[in-house]
């Protein structure tokens, strides 16, 4: 069996989520017993030498993954630069990260939304993510260093992200950018915010999108509260544990009840009709299946064009863990696939 180990950026994104897996060096103080081998069975083989129980999160290790060292900065390959924008009237000011910008082009514009459980994370950290698409792509990425709960709760970083969406748009000229080809993207709870991007979007009637598109995206509070989650789904990386403290934070009350707001999670939305196509991808024993695949059947219902894409034996995040592992080329291949065809890509 081939096995693969994490790079210094994925080990950087595995540590800031705070799912300190065995195979994260320095870490393995925290890493608990492998799991039984009747849960292995359903994981891919080439991601099974990190499948290994991961740590509950708490607010103390949340406290701990953000007082960790900031992560290299990345190479200028694509370049990019870092910018303070005006937030929402009423909002602080948002910091954003600008990647391949390039005045006078016309080219497709992203504005990326970085995961973490909505605890966690930075725009930084996820460069490393978001620039080789931006290379083998051609075009300009914004991504939002959104406010963090429970700090904020969900106005706050919906907040930020539309304020990050608006400046892309109202600069999309000097980027480079065709404002008839943007489109929002997100992984994990970055995945939320992009639908709530879109959602917010929709609402606001400002902006047309293109396009969306959710990488394994956060999208239901209900899932691992009052709702259980599929067998062997969440048992490794993102639990349901996990799952509570990070939509407690973002609400800023306890999820899965009845008094949770509707515009705060894309899942309870009455209706998705007017929102721009959607791709979404998930593994099928990640925690979000279940709600990844609903929402989708739900966009198909109300009329929105949809690709889903769920990967055999994937759990949360594995692209990142294990970039170099057959299931994680397939899930790039397939992206940019999706990306070069709904943005009407050529190269």
């Amino acid at each position: 069996m081939t096995t693969f180990t994490l790079g210094r950026a994925g080990r950087s994104v595995a540590l800031l989520l705070a799912l300190l897996i065995a195979a994260a060096p320095g870490h393995r103080a925290h890493a608990q017993a492998a799991l039984p081998a009747d849960a292995l069975q359903h994981v891919d083989p080439q991601l099974r030498a990190l499948a290994n129980r991961p740590t509950v999160l708490t607010d103390e290790l949340v406290k701990k993954a953000r007082a960790l060292p900031p992560p290299p900065t990345p190479a200028q390959d694509p370049p990019f630069f870092e910018k303070t924008i005006r937030g929402l009237e009423g909002q602080p000011d948002v910091s954003i990260f600008v990647v391949n910008a390039k005045p006078g082009a016309s080219r497709p514009g992203i504005l990326h939304t970085h995961g973490g459980g909505y605890v966690l994370g930075s725009a930084k950290q996820y460069l490393w993510l978001i620039q080789p698409i931006a290379k083998a792509l051609d075009v300009t990425i914004v991504s939002v260093d959104y406010r963090l709960a429970p700090e904020t709760t969900y106005k706050g970083s919906v907040a930020d992200n539309y304020a990050g969406l608006k400046w892309l748009y109202d600069h999309a000229s000097e980027l480079g950018v065709d404002r008839k080809r943007l489109a929002v993207m997100g992984e994990s709870a970055g995945g939320g915010h992009a639908a709530l991007l879109a959602l917010e979007a929709r609402r606001r009637g400002e902006i047309p999108l293109a396009y969306q598109v959710l990488l394994y995206p956060m999208l239901d509070d209900r899932t691992g509260s009052t709702r259980p989650a599929a067998p062997y789904a969440g048992r490794f990386v993102w639990t349901a544990p996990n799952n509570r403290l990070g939509w407690r934070a973002f609400l800023g009350m306890e999820p899965g009840t009845d008094k949770v707001p509707t515009e705060a999670v894309p899942a309870r939305t009455k209706t998705l009709a007017g929102l721009p196509p959607a791709y979404i991808a998930v593994g099928d024993i990640d925690l979000f299946v279940e709600e990844d695949v609903t929402y989708a059947h739900r966009l198909i219902e109300a009329g929105v064009p949809v690709e889903l894409h769920v990967f055999r034996g994937g759990y949360h995040g594995f692209n990142m863990l294990a970039p170099g592992a057959a299931i994680s080329k397939l899930y790039e291949a397939d992206l940019y696939d999706a990306l070069r065809r709904a943005l009407d890509i050529h190269n």
